[in-house]
């Protein structure tokens, strides 16, 4: 009984009950809290009160705009300009300042009344909260002075209102705002930005990017207490001068403008025009001055997409310099999508700006859709695509330094050329170029243009054919024959539209085509048929002589009165024709052209040109493997011929292992130029331009040599 008493006795444990809370009351937030909020999302950091400031200033009508900074902004931001000033309505003192009290209060402005006034508004502020925001985080004096007053007027602002009432002053003209001790009052985004260092080249940065657009306004961005500015521009009729004045000569002399317009009514209006660096820019971070409507942007989609087309040009390390400025109409732009105003939407899907953006997006969604939805299967999985340079066979072998050739060109400045040249302003009015165009495009072989149009370049497989991937295949490719088909082409659609190549010397026809006929006996050594070459060079000569009206009006190929070439067309932009096979040339145009027929004649002159630009091997062999044993032959060998082919300085360049290095150098450089050219000329303007005929498919210029489905059967069996 007493265990059992014992253990009725025992504590029950206490059960933890909910304890009930009444839900938060809803209250409204001061004033004060609000206005405080808001100004630390407009005034994010110092330079975005100094943007906002600069803005006030253009809106002003500004010829000067004058900016001091001390630690970066967080102590003193003075902004002056000379614009209009704050109004003055009156001759009374009353009335003098009448705009001064409810400056800087918020949702104050004189940009706009109604909201539609948005759907056309073209000045930089709208909103009246910027000079609001500042009074809440900072210190806020302004001084101003409009025209025709004796006197400005100076006062002081926090919290949105006057501190006191507008104290007259000596002032010149214009306005004058000054924010001190910047954040004063929030700790956190001080001790954020505590370093001072950080946000004044950001400031830097800023000016300089209004500097470069704003060609008619003198800018200059100084630290508090330095006797010379960091930025400093005077206003000039030309951009490219102010790029110079602002980011120094190496930039300016890198540079190429650029101008694109749509007037077609049926969309919006759309101008364009700016200047992108071209190859020989090197920089370590993308520099992008956006400017759309005159107002200071940034599209991070638009920047990516240009950021992937100079990747397949520029080295890995180096980034672009580009200047945009678009015009649109105002009312297809939303600038009022951003706290800041650093971005504006065009709602318009016609819009190149929102074309351009939205292809990007729309690429990247279906590209991971197509990951996450789609299996590729492992025999069609591809290494590489045509717009990746890392799956070339150069990123694989151990390659020289690039040479000054490599150096002096880009594959955008020749795409940019190409395009530039892709649709004539004239066409021809001859039916003969209109018909060899059209057979052209009746004899194209579809397969091919499509190889032709998404292949990947890997490299070349020997001295005439290059390696090229194509989806799942792998194929050699004859560049000579492509290349000679290609020149074939562009001359035709070139027509009478060609730019020229001065030769540095008249090179005289006589001389050529005896050389060329010359190079064609198969006994050099007999002399018999000297004369009869004679006269046949001379009667081509005279026979070009009487057609140079129409060789340089259609062709741009010149041939003065004595008989002298000086002038050749440029058929495809960044390339110049291997100058030892111009005898050959010359005799051709003589002999083989029909001059009769008028479309049997362009044809064959079209043909002429063609192989005469095509990518043929050097004639030096290339030294590259057995190709060494020619410059050991020359030295060593005791034939007359051989012998009279070295001079007496080349045999001073023959050291002791018998190879003439300087022959080797010279032959080494016409090889890596013409892989060069073959990489960055010749398939860029191949994808563009070449239709290949169905003649290609058969005569062995495109070889199939390996499948990637083919080959996952024979290594699934291993």
């Amino acid at each position: 009984m007493e265990s059992e008493e014992d253990q009725m006795e025992e504590p029950i444990p206490a059960i933890a009950l909910p304890v009930v809370t009444e839900p938060p009351k809803i209250h409204r937030l001061h004033e004060s809290v609000v206005n405080r909020i808001a100004a630390g999302e407009v005034i994010q950091r110092p330079h975005s009160a100094v943007k906002e400031l600069v803005e006030n200033s253009l809106d002003a009508a500004s010829t000067s705009i004058n900016v001091v900074v001390k630690d970066g902004g967080l102590k003193l931001i003075q902004v002056s300009d000379d614009g209009h000033g704050i109004r003055d309505i009156g001759t009374l003192r009353k009335m003098q300042y009448e705009d001064l009290p409810i400056l800087c209060e918020r949702h104050t402005t004189s940009k706009l009344s109604r909201f539609e006034d948005l759907q056309s508004i073209k000045s930089m502020g709208f909103r009246g909260e910027a000079l609001a925001s500042m009074t809440y985080v900072g210190h806020v004096a302004v001084t101003t002075i409009t025209k025709g007053q004796l006197h400005g007027y100076r006062v002081s602002y926090r919290d949105g209102v006057m501190e006191h009432e507008p104290k007259p002053c000596a002032a010149v003209k214009g306005t004058q705002i000054m924010i001190e001790n910047l954040f004063y009052n929030m700790t956190a985004r001080r001790k954020t930005l505590q370093n001072s260092a950080d946000d004044y080249p950001k400031i830097v940065d800023l000016l300089s990017r209004f500097a470069i657009h704003h060609i008619n306004v003198s800018f200059s961005c100084r630290k508090h207490g330095a006797a010379r500015a960091d930025v400093h521009s005077v206003a000039t009729a030309s951009r490219l001068d102010a790029i110079r004045a602002v980011y120094g000569v190496s930039v300016a002399r890198n540079l190429m403008k650029i101008e694109v317009s749509d007037d077609d009514p049926s969309s919006s209006v759309f101008e364009m025009d700016g200047f992108i660096s071209n190859s020989n820019y090197t920089s370590r971070k993308t520099t992008m001055v956006l400017f759309i409507n005159d107002r200071l942007v940034e599209c991070s989609a638009l920047k990516r997409a240009i950021e992937i087309v100079y990747a397949a040009t520029l080295p890995k390390a180096s980034k672009p310099f580009i200047y945009m400025s678009v015009i649109l109409p105002p009312m297809h732009v939303d600038v009022n999508v951003h706290p800041t105003k650093r971005e504006v939407v065009d709602p318009t899907s016609s819009s190149p700006v929102a074309t351009t953006k939205d292809s990007s997006m729309n690429a990247s969604a279906s590209g991971m859709k197509g990951i996450k939805s789609q299996k590729v299967p492992v025999n069609k999985m591809v290494r590489t695509d045509s717009q990746d340079p890392a799956g070339r066979l150069h990123a694989y072998l151990q390659v020289k330094p690039p040479s000054n050739y490599e150096q002096s060109s880009s594959l955008t400045s020749v795409r940019s050329s190409i395009r530039q040249r892709r649709n004539p302003k004239e066409s021809s009015d001859l039916t003969s170029i209109e018909e060899l165009i059209d057979d052209i495009e009746k004899n194209c072989h579809s397969v091919l243009l499509d190889i032709v149009r998404h292949c990947t370049y890997i490299g070349m497989a020997d001295d005439v054919f290059a390696l090229l991937q194509h989806n799942t295949q792998l194929y050699l490719a004859n560049v000579v024959n492509l290349s000679k088909e290609l020149m074939y082409q562009q001359v035709l659609r070139r027509f009478a539209h060609f730019n020229a190549i001065q030769l540095s010397d008249p090179a005289p026809l006589l001389e050529l085509i005896t050389m060329a006929l010359k190079e064609e006996d198969l006994d050099p050594e007999c002399n018999e048929k000297d004369e009869l070459k004679e006269k046949i060079a001379e009667m081509n000569t005279e026979l070009l002589k009487t057609k140079t009206e129409m060789l340089e009006e259609y062709f741009c190929i010149y041939v003065d009165s004595d008989g002298n070439l000086s002038r050749l067309p440029v058929i495809l932009d960044q390339y110049t024709p291997d100058m030892d096979r111009l005898p050959e040339f010359l005799l051709c145009l003589g002999n083989d052209v029909d001059w009769e027929d008028e479309k049997s004649c362009l044809q064959s002159i079209a043909a002429a040109l063609g192989n005469f630009y095509a990518m043929h091997p050097p004639l030096l062999p290339n030294p590259s493997g057995d190709g060494l044993e020619f410059y050991k032959r020359r030295k060593s060998s005791g034939s007359p011929h051989a012998e009279e082919n070295i001079s007496k300085d080349a045999e001073d360049h023959v050291t002791n292992d018998g190879i003439e290095h300087e022959l080797v150098a010279e032959a080494e450089n016409s090889w890596a130029q013409r892989e060069w050219s073959i990489q960055h000329v010749l398939f860029p303007s191949m994808r563009l331009f070449l239709k290949p005929p169905t003649s290609l498919a058969a005569n062995g210029t495109f070889v199939q040599v390996a499948s990637l489905e083919k080959l996952y059967k024979i290594f699934e069996r291993c």
